[in-house]
């Protein structure tokens, strides 16, 4: 069944002339058939460069949104529009309003897990990857910076500024209570020689437990730079199936078995299939939002790039 379904979906890309771009976290065999597996930094870039009429993102549902707005004039597929995120959804347009007249010299640094019409009101959107070389690059000392609070405080520490965030409450449910200390402790217990990689949205208890703490991209690079022979992964499950392929000869394991995305694990080969034989479900945006949205990505990819 899944051979068949990979079978198929290679013959479509090339029917389509369609690229599938895949989110760290996905299911293996959706990372097995995707053109590129990354980080949303690393998606985003790739989403600019490619060379195709169809973009399918198989992730959430801000990363097509990001995609399209690199893409404006392509075709991007989203093959199941309900895999949302509940980490985006805690900065509401009505939100970032009440903190921009609190803090009204304040720039709005948003993180790309974030929806498009929050972007379209942000001076800078960021991914993990590069929120401390785009705050540090900034001259402002006070910087509001959401939805999440503790990729906030991990700015924070390594920038010295004022990062008020945007709101106090913003979190992914996975690493907020899946990587949490509590978890990490029961990994080391099961694992006690691993060196630890935590990613920044975990809470800072867990970040000053790690080893080593930044992106999906980042703590890949890491396992191949520490020389350690084991590692436990301080996020979604999904990064220690693309670690392992990376590095076969070193142990990989999540914090726990449940560490889990629902969301990211809803993009499920048939569905890649569906989209890619009917060409829907396709990301629309509104223009002007698309506008404002694009430009607040651009200036901060700009800056990350530099």
């Amino acid at each position: 069944m899944i051979d068949e379904l990979m079978r198929k979906v290679e013959e479509l890309k090339r029917r389509r002339r369609a690229f599938i771009i895949a989110h760290n976290y996905q299911l293996p065999e959706v990372q097995e058939v995707a053109d590129f597996v990354g980080d949303s930094l690393e998606m985003a870039m790739k989403a600019e460069e490619v060379d195709a009429d169809v973009i399918v993102v198989a992730g959430v549902r801000f990363m097509a949104e990001v995609a399209k707005l690199l893409n404006p004039d392509r075709v991007v597929l989203h093959p199941e529009p309900r895999a949302g995120c509940p980490l985006a959804d805690h900065m509401t347009p009505e939100i970032i309003k009440r903190f921009r007249e609190n803090y009204p010299h304040a720039p709005l640094v948003t993180y790309v897990n974030s929806s498009v019409e929050a972007k379209a009101l942000s001076d800078y959107v960021v991914t993990s990857a590069s929120a401390v070389k785009v705050v540090s690059k900034l001259e402002d000392e006070v910087v509001l910076f959401g939805p999440d609070k503790n990729l906030a405080k991990f700015v924070a520490h390594r920038t010295n500024k004022d990062i008020i965030a945007v709101p106090p409450w913003g979190h992914c449910p996975v690493h907020e209570f899946l990587v949490s200390p509590y978890y990490l402790r029961k990994a080391k217990e099961r694992h006690p020689h691993c060196k630890l990689l935590v990613h920044p949205e975990a809470p800072w208890e867990s970040q000053k437990m790690a080893d080593f703490v930044g992106s999906t991209s980042q703590m890949l690079r890491a396992i191949g730079e520490l020389g350690a022979k084991c590692y436990i992964l301080g996020t979604e499950e999904g990064l220690s199936y693309r670690a392992k392929k990376m590095y076969p000869h070193v142990e990989v394991y999540p914090p726990d078995a449940r560490t889990i995305c629902i969301d990211m694990k809803k993009i499920t080969l048939d569905k890649i299939v569906r989209a890619l034989e009917t060409l829907k479900p396709q990301v629309v945006l509104d223009e002007e939002v698309a506008k404002r949205a694009r430009e607040a990505v651009v200036r901060g990819l700009e800056l990350a790039r530099s």
